[in-house]
């Protein structure tokens, strides 16, 4: 037991966000050049402090979590747990099979192998593809460094999926609390 003053330490309510980050927005709580951050999302909402479970770049958008149960974030962004996170990307070109296997089976960046887990075009629009692409790392900026890899500029990407949890039809910018069944299922890539 902890006390202060004689009286018991209260712990902090547990609080578990998703965000639609908007492009434009850094990830980050504090930006040494003075650019906009996600937490620009979070305004008037009367929270305690909580960090986003990972990243989207600047040019990215799409859904972002936020909490400040930092095992439950740790256990999310942790490799081995294998949580998956799924992007649609549209790219300037078309995509042929071929390159879905490269993709799939890994290409080499800066020494640093890039790989999908899986990956498929969802659609064509004139000259330009729309792709799902599915990674379970999420290494640094790796969609856009695989695709350039591959001889295709990204255009546009939005992380559509994290496991099971979906953005659904959540507006740019907007911010929800998650429902405990939603917390739940994503605990349950975590270790017991």
């Amino acid at each position: 037991e902890i006390l202060i003053d004689g009286k018991p330490l209260a712990e902090e309510r547990r609080v578990y966000l998703m965000c639609n980050k908007p492009r434009g927005l850094v990830t980050t709580a504090d930006d040494t050049k003075g650019r906009p951050t996600v937490y620009r999302c979070l305004e008037g909402m009367n929270l305690p402090h909580l960090g986003p479970v990972g990243r989207l770049d600047m040019d990215s958008e799409g859904l972002l979590l936020f909490t400040n149960d930092t095992l439950w974030a740790n256990g999310l962004l942790d490799p081995k747990h294998r949580v998956s996170k799924t992007y649609h990307v549209r790219i300037d070109g078309m995509l042929e099979s071929g390159v879905i296997a490269r993709m799939t089976a890994g290409v080499m960046d800066e020494g640093e192998r890039l790989r999908a887990i899986s990956a498929k075009t969802l659609r064509l629009d004139g000259t330009c593809s729309w792709i799902e692409i599915v990674l379970e790392e999420g290494k640094n900026r790796e969609i856009r460094r695989m695709l350039k890899a591959l001889g295709f500029e990204v255009l546009r990407l939005i992380r559509v999926r994290i496991g099971d949890l979906g953005l659904g039809d959540l507006a740019k910018g907007g911010v929800r609390h998650l429902t405990e069944a939603q917390v739940d299922g994503l605990r349950r890539f975590l270790p017991s």
